[in-house]
């Protein structure tokens, strides 16, 4: 039997499992709805969107140097008991947290985090470059919302594959974490520094610059 997107997604809003554990889930039960939350509820996957909704106070900020000091992050992780905080599969999880961040530049957590005008305007942008592909304006309109889609997939860590595992996403792994350590968890906030970033090459040495200010 065909798996079609639309069974996943109802799947896992029933279920709250991660996208390819709903796909795999069906596969096996042969698109039996029912049987896949039987399938997904043996495995621990099914109860991680009811512990979702706890409130995570405790865990740890992790910080992660890339390339012998180019690269930097900081990143809070938060889970519910400071019990949690401190087993060492949560501790690996946020590690590989971390290097996410580092190896995949995300800007925001979720996309829920991207402020309105942010977003209308990368609308903006997407439509002008399918009109710049020759597209027509009603064509390229319809155009912009598969490559929003692509961009939140681009610039939100919960949507980034997995550095370790590509065929699923950060928010799948967080979902396994949550269902493992039978805590709620919440990749709180971070902060990527880059060497360099964001600063002008100049011609002139520091010297110059100096003396220029002197006078």
């Amino acid at each position: 039997m065909e798996i079609t997107a639309a069974m996943v997604k109802e799947l896992r809003e029933r279920t709250g499992a991660g996208m390819m554990d709903c796909k795999k889930a069906l596969v096996e039960a042969n698109g039996d709805a029912e049987k896949a939350i039987e399938i997904l509820r043996e495995r621990g996957l099914a109860k991680a969107a009811k512990k979702a909704g706890r409130i995570a106070s405790e865990g740890i900020v992790d910080a992660y140097i890339h390339g012998g000091g180019r690269i930097g992050v900081l990143v809070e992780v938060n889970v519910e008991t400071d019990f949690a905080a401190k087993n060492e599969e949560f501790r690996a999880f946020v590690r590989d947290i971390a290097m996410q961040i580092a190896a995949m530049n995300p800007q925001y957590v979720k996309r829920e985090d991207i402020p309105a005008e942010v977003i209308e305007k990368e609308k903006e942008i997407l439509k002008v470059q399918a009109m710049n592909e020759g597209k027509p304006e009603h064509i390229a309109e319809k155009m912009v919302a598969g490559r929003l889609e692509k961009y939140f997939n681009d610039v939100c860590l919960l949507e980034q594959p997995f550095i370790k595992d590509n065929d699923k996403t950060v928010e799948d792994v967080l979902k396994e974490k949550i269902a493992r350590i039978g805590e709620n968890i919440s990749i709180r906030r971070f902060v990527r520094y880059e060497m360099g970033e964001g600063l002008e090459k100049k011609d002139e040495n520091f010297a110059e610059e100096v003396a220029k200010q002197l006078k």
